[in-house]
């Protein structure tokens, strides 16, 4: 319960209007207002919005009013989530703002949490916006810096969530906090005018205890795409690479068009941009199954299955439950998603060792793999690699929608060529494979499986080979691990 009593919500817009004239009058003739004339000058609007009206502005916490704090009815001994928008085209809240305040107060039900109102200056050209973050985020931190000096509120209490052009607010908010706020959230921070901007005028780790960053629409040459490139936080993670999101793409932009019209075309182009707020999203109201991410040095080695390890805080949570693992140098890391709510999926590294006495190189084979577990399967998986020859070793990366339990027995599958070859009709390539090692990187287990028969062998176009896990005792770490 909050100490001055139980948060109203849920008006309406006429009660709305009332409500706020009404505060408008008793503010002007508050005792405080000669203090208020301090910050005069801040134009960022901050509302604590309710549990019960996630999506209306009915209370102003007003810098150097201290009435405002009690009226909108503050709770003093919780946690504080801001919340920063980004550029704007319409000069409105967009829809992910109420979605997130809900979540928030869903996972914290006892915290505030402020919507940062700075529209007017968000809807001008995208130029003008940027360059008004430096402003936006003075004013956050004298908002912060006032509930610190006048309420003795602790900072290690503030977290801030930044989006887009909001995420650089945020980090210059907390660059310029007398003490350091505990959090900084960057959800795909801005990457026109800020790719190789300094430390000072962006997000950076120095601006928080702890800053993380989740980077999801990084397509497109440095400084050009919507979303910062180069790592700006503690840990940065690039959700599927961090260039484009699953259910993105132009297939589902036809249909939003024949369903919606061009009215939500925007939407299209903000889906990947916007990803990274519904996967924090999904972190508060799954806090049972967090996604994880992992340290890697590139997409390309994160998609060969390289990088599964949670040795040394090589994994982390996703979202709202991370580790705050604090490196010399930012941390990249890398996971997959599903295309919606819940984004959560199990990644695998696999490993095949193809033999035989086929001395040509094939390029760009494609194939499907289906798991079986102790608890579900998941069936004709397909991948693709880019080469395979004679006796060599491959190793790729392989991710499910479903737990499936425990590995249990793996189908492989070559497929044929999409266009006809003469070659295939007389004769149909293969490779013996004896043995699959595959890692899980959600619970870290390895697990080595034999054929059914003692060698499988794969040929293009024709059934599967059966896997099951071997049951020989000198299969241990010195095995190709």
């Amino acid at each position: 319960m909050h100490p001055n009593g139980p948060r109203t919500g849920g008006a309406s817009g006429g009660e709305t209007q009332e409500r706020s004239a009404r505060l408008t009058s008793w503010l002007r003739s508050s005792p405080s207002t000669r203090h208020r004339r301090e910050f005069k000058d801040i134009e960022s609007k901050f509302a604590l919005r309710t549990p019960e009206d996630t999506a209306e502005d009915t209370c102003h916490i007003v810098p150097g009013v201290s009435e405002s704090v009690a009226h909108c009815h503050f709770n003093h001994s919780s946690k504080t989530f801001v919340v920063i928008h980004g550029w704007t085209v319409t000069g409105m809240y967009e829809s992910w703002v109420p979605k997130l305040v809900a979540a928030l107060y869903k996972r914290e039900p006892d915290s505030n949490v402020i919507v940062v109102d700075w529209l007017s200056r968000a809807q001008q050209h995208y130029p003008v916006s940027a360059g008004y973050t430096k402003l936006v985020g003075k004013d956050v931190a004298r908002f912060i810096n006032w509930m610190e000096e006048e309420f003795n509120y602790p900072v290690d209490n503030v977290h801030l969530l930044g989006y887009s052009l909001g995420a650089h607010a945020a980090g210059i908010a907390g660059s310029l906090t007398n003490k350091k706020v505990n959090r900084i959230t960057g959800l795909d921070p801005a990457g026109p005018n800020f790719e190789y901007a300094e430390a000072p005028s962006r997000l950076s780790p120095d601006d928080a205890d702890f800053v993380d960053v989740l980077h999801t629409f990084t397509r497109g040459s440095p400084g050009r795409s919507i979303g910062i490139q180069k790592p700006v936080g503690h840990v940065d993670i690039y959700p599927n690479g961090g260039t484009f999101q699953p259910g993105c793409n132009i297939g589902e932009a036809i249909r939003v068009i024949a369903e919606k019209g061009l009215g939500d075309v925007d939407q299209l182009v903000k889906c990947s941009h916007e990803r990274s707020i519904h996967l924090f999203i999904d972190s508060l109201l799954n806090e049972e199954n967090p996604s994880k991410a992992y340290r890697c040095n590139s997409k390309e080695a994160f998609d060969k299955g390289l990088c599964l390890s949670c040795r040394k805080n090589r994994c982390n949570n996703v979202g709202y439950e991370i580790n705050k693992v604090r490196a010399k140098r930012s941390s990249k890391m890398y996971m997959k998603t599903r295309s919606q709510m819940p984004y959560k999926v199990f990644h695998y590294q696999v490993k095949i060792h193809f033999s035989g006495t086929e001395s040509d190189t094939q390029t760009n084979q494609a194939f499907e793999i289906s798991l079986y577990g102790t608890v579900a399967e998941s069936e004709n998986i397909p991948f693709t690699l880019p080469e395979i020859s004679t006796n060599k070793t491959y190793s790729f990366l392989i991710y499910t929608e479903v737990d499936i339990g425990e590995l249990l027995m793996m189908k492989l599958k070559w497929k044929s060529d999409s266009y006809f070859s003469w070659s295939d009709w007389w004769s149909s390539p293969g490779f013996a494979i004896e043995k699959i090692r595959v890692k899980a990187g959600e619970t870290q287990k390895k697990v080595i499986f034999c054929s059914r028969e003692k060698v499988a062998h794969l040929q293009k176009g024709k059934g599967s080979a059966v896997f099951v896990k071997c049951h020989d005792k000198s299969l241990n770490k010195k095995s190709g691990w």
